[in-house]
């Protein structure tokens, strides 16, 4: 039977292309290094980024060559990732809080032709002149007058290159395989894989991620995608919003809590994204200034387990919906969402927020399931947990040069989470498989019990790790940062834990430290925790003989 309907395939050129069209006059906004704020519209966008793929299509780059990019959330940033994805050519985002020995592996693991980067983050590269023999052309994000004025590379500057390329450009059709992105997992187990986006699948995850199942975006909707569009394409925002004609606002890279507020008052920003430190960071702020943030009304929160303690928080205190959701950079990244709905209004506070905390329910195109160590489906009862999988059309099927197979199952990718479901189709990821702890050959979770602890107003941020222990195997103890200014008892903080968790969950050691570490994404860093803390406990029991 012949087809009916036409081969068109959808390119991420289209995306910009049609907000040029139906949204001219919305504008993004950028807060740039220097504390200026940069204003254009998506029509002006779309100019510079055709000038970006003129520029480049004249280098004579084959399709699907890597071209990177290490730079913060800004105008010039957006107009890279449609200037050469557009044109044909991959926009490969360098994590710019990795170690240069990692930045190193990366780009020639992924053999990147031509970077682009922000004059703060230059020494990065130039830490690595000689090292990178297959980029050719280092770009420099900035006006003329702004060039640094030495280094030991061989830098051109942005501005000047696009300066006389024409405002218009003949986008090809490429096919919806095609490759438009690339970006690399953390690699805390090993180097890092490479994650390579797809036209297709890159302009589906804009479609239903900004649709009313999502993001719900709209020309009312003023969006800050404050999870760095370095890593996992700003949680694709920067796809989605202008596909819905949303305001796009892009806050840099100086993500103290004065700039966040200052940010949400100025552009009354009604919907913002980023990890749960990000929204304690804003929380602790707004206690001490007394400041308010009345045009935000939700929070989009992923990366790590959503605290249902701030959950609360931002309910009570500020009216604002928290909405928890998951994905990874194998999912593109985003893939499930608790969304407000009907049955909600319905709910106690405390069932709500319970739901707000979860990661909520797969958007339509994305299916997952959890399985027990044999690959057998468990029940969806809330309860039993597995290991969670999931597939769809914006899901990887492999990695970067075919690495990572053993990820790949019957059709499903394998996430490396320990999660339930629910009847009703919620996700909770109670741990990452490798953060699970094992004591007396039963399991302990240690995101419960971080956000049993945050229940307690004294503590600031949780760690839980499992410990050597001489004869459970494991055990868990918690290191905490404290708030300033609020009293602190730890047999206080055991009755709330004993409230919350199981008697023999509770942790052998609880540790007061000034600061914990985090990856460049605002996820703890438990590798770090563990690598210090793995023997306290068997050091603590020698010290007592």
């Amino acid at each position: 039977m012949s087809a009916h309907m036409m081969d068109y395939p959808l390119n991420t050129s289209d995306i910009l292309k049609s907000a040029a069209l139906r949204f001219p006059q919305q504008e993004i906004v950028s807060a740039m290094p220097n504390n200026s704020v940069h204003r254009y519209h998506y029509i002006d966008a779309y100019r510079r980024s055709c000038k970006v793929a003129n520029l480049l299509s004249k280098q004579g780059f084959a399709q699907g060559s890597r071209i990177a990019t290490l730079a913060v959330n800004h105008y010039r940033h957006f107009e890279l990732y449609y200037g050469i994805s557009g044109m044909g050519c991959v926009v490969h985002t360098l994590n710019a809080r990795l170690f240069v020995e990692q930045l190193d592996y990366i780009i020639n693991h992924a053999e990147d032709q031509w970077l682009f980067v922000d004059p703060e983050l230059l020494p990065q590269i130039e830490a690595l002149a000689g090292k990178i023999p297959t980029v050719k052309r280092v770009v420099v994000l900035c006006e003329e007058q702004d060039m640094p004025s030495s280094s030991s590379l061989l830098l051109d500057c942005y501005e000047t290159l696009i300066a006389a390329e024409p405002d218009s450009f003949d986008w090809p059709r490429l096919d919806s395989k095609a490759p438009c992105g690339l970006c690399y997992t953390s690699g805390t187990t090993g180097n890092p894989k490479g994650v390579m986006y797809e036209q297709g699948s890159t302009v589906l995850h804009a479609m239903m991620s900004g649709s009313s199942q999502y993001l719900n975006f709209d020309e009312w909707s003023v969006a800050m995608p404050i999870v760095p569009m370095y890593h996992v394409v700003a949680w694709g925002v920067p796809f989605s919003a202008p596909l819905f004609g949303a305001k796009l606002v892009l806050p840099g890279c100086a993500l103290t809590g004065e700039n966040i507020h200052r940010l949400i008052d100025a552009e009354k920003i009604t919907q913002a994204y980023a990890v749960p430190t990000i929204w304690l960071t804003l929380h602790n702020y707004l206690q001490q200034t007394g400041l308010t943030i009345d045009s935000l009304k939700m929070v989009g929160v992923g990366g790590a387990a959503s605290p249902k303690a701030l959950v609360k928080t931002y309910a009570e205190l500020y009216d604002v919906y928290w909405m928890g959701i998951w994905g990874m950079t194998e999912t593109s990244p985003l893939a499930t969402a608790a969304n407000m709905t009907p049955a909600m209004t319905s709910l106690t506070r405390d069932e709500r927020y319970e739901l707000q905390s979860s990661a909520g329910k797969p958007m339509f195109g994305v299916e997952i399931d959890i399985f027990d160590a044999a690959g057998r489906p468990l029940p969806h009862d809330g309860e039993t947990r597995g290991n969670l999988r999931v597939r769809g059309p914006w899901i990887l099927s492999s990695y970067f040069k075919g690495e990572g197979q053993d990820k790949f199952i019957d059709g499903w990718f394998e996430t490396g989470d320990v999660a339930v479901i629910t009847s009703e189709g919620y996700l909770r990821v109670v741990d990452r498989s490798k953060d699970v702890i094992k004591s007396g050959g039963e399991w302990i979770s240690s995101v419960e019990l971080e956000n049993a602890a945050l229940h307690y107003e004294a503590v600031n941020e949780a760690c839980v790790i499992g410990a050597a222990h001489e004869k459970w195997d494991e055990r868990p103890i918690m290191l905490i940062t404290l708030r300033a200014n609020v009293a602190y008892e730890e047999q206080a903080l055991r009755r709330i834990l004993q409230e919350k968790v199981a008697k023999w969950w509770l942790p052998d050691a609880i540790i007061v430290v000034d600061e914990l570490p985090h990856t460049g994404t605002g996820k703890l860093r438990k590798v770090d925790v563990r690598d210090t803390y793995r023997n306290y406990l068997l050091d603590l029991g020698k010290l007592s003989e």
